[in-house]
């Protein structure tokens, strides 16, 4: 079961304090985007929760397989670029999100394993929730 996850933010500053369950983080903006970067922005976050569940689902997988897969690194970034990169957008001067993922696989793994486990990757739960469409409900709710 899915817990919820509480953001809150102070009458001032950008930092924001994310509650989940028992867990607490920050997040913030960095200085020049008017921040005090006492923590990962949001683009940020969502960029670890793509590389976490990767992680979790290669190693999984790895698991399962018998598969000497030691360890897995993820580097991500985020940009945007124009739509122009998307022959079927709507709008040409749209702005496209485009996020890279560059994952190192360390251990004893043949070319056909690495190959495998690279195709695995898309099926990560938070890959798929980011490549499919999104229904975002928001209603006010009164202050507790």
């Amino acid at each position: 079961m899915s817990r919820a996850v509480t953001v809150s933010g102070g009458p001032s500053g950008l930092r924001q304090t994310i509650s989940v369950g028992p867990h607490q983080l920050l997040s913030d903006e960095p200085k020049g985007a008017g921040g005090n970067d006492q923590g990962p922005d949001p683009y940020e976050l969502l960029l670890a929760a793509l590389g976490s569940c990767t992680n979790m689902t290669l190693r999984m997988y790895a698991e399962r397989k018998g598969w000497p897969l030691q360890e897995v690194r993820v580097v991500l970034k985020h940009s945007k670029s124009y739509a122009k990169d998307c022959a079927d957008c709507e709008r040409p001067t749209a702005m496209l999100d485009r996020i890279e993922r560059r994952i190192t696989l360390i251990g004893d793994l043949s070319e056909d394993q690495r190959q495998r486990l690279l195709e695995i990757t898309n099926l990560c739960p938070v890959h798929r929730t980011l490549t499919s469409k999104i229904d975002i409900q928001t209603e006010l709710a009164e202050p507790s």
